[in-house]
């Protein structure tokens, strides 16, 4: 039987550069021998894109804010059930861009909802499971804000006014200082090959 494999998510506001250092880090195991799954949440499945689709479409009327709590955590529900626990069975790694610490952040502190409701679908939706490390990338709002901008067109979240992020990387670095045994907090305002150089080297301890 495989040996089980690694997980790792990604968490940060919008613009911090998630997604492009996970393909960076993939490359790195892969050229290792490791087998590497990269995902996103909402996402990662046909039934989680569908989700995502609907969570990020700015033509549909202002959803309510319990609405998008439980489609994430439906979105998530599926993730974990038929992408990453069957991945991570296999012996290979996954790297998911966001996790349910997203939802904590983003509907929790974001949206101000009651972190025991959230709790709650935790225990229900994973029962106990979580990454086995969290890498969180942090940088001021403001800079984060204008590369997003400078890609072109928003989703519906990216569209939140500034008051929001700020609650999202406050809510972030909050919830990094109670998980510290899981959480590395990355200073992603740094050069990309800084930023890079600091992933590998979280991940070298469980390399052979």
């Amino acid at each position: 039987m495989a040996e089980r494999g690694r997980f790792i998510s990604f968490e940060g506001g919008e613009g911090v550069g998630k997604t492009t250092q996970i393909g960076r880090l993939a490359d790195f195991l892969r050229q290792r021998g490791i087998e590497v799954v990269v995902t996103r949440e909402p996402g990662g499945t046909p039934v989680g894109e569908a989700i995502r689709d609907v969570l990020l479409d700015k033509a549909l009327p202002a959803m309510h804010a319990d609405t998008e709590l439980m489609l994430m955590y439906g979105a998530r529900a599926e993730h974990v059930h038929k992408l990453i626990r069957p991945a991570l069975e296999r012996g290979q790694w996954v790297l998911s861009d966001r996790f349910a610490d997203a939802s904590h952040v983003y509907q929790g502190a974001g949206r101000g909802l009651d972190p025991a409701r959230i709790d709650a679908l935790d225990a229900w939706v994973l029962q106990g499971f979580a990454p086995d490390r969290t890498i969180l990338f942090d940088m001021p709002v403001a800079q984060g804000m204008a590369r997003v901008r400078s890609r072109g067109d928003t989703d519906r979240f990216e569209e939140e006014k500034q008051a929001f992020f700020e609650r999202i990387r406050q809510g972030y670095l909050r919830r990094a200082a109670q998980f510290a045994e899981r959480f590395v907090v990355v200073d992603a305002a740094r050069e990309m090959d800084e930023v890079t150089a600091t992933l590998i080297e979280t991940v070298k301890p469980w390399l052979n």
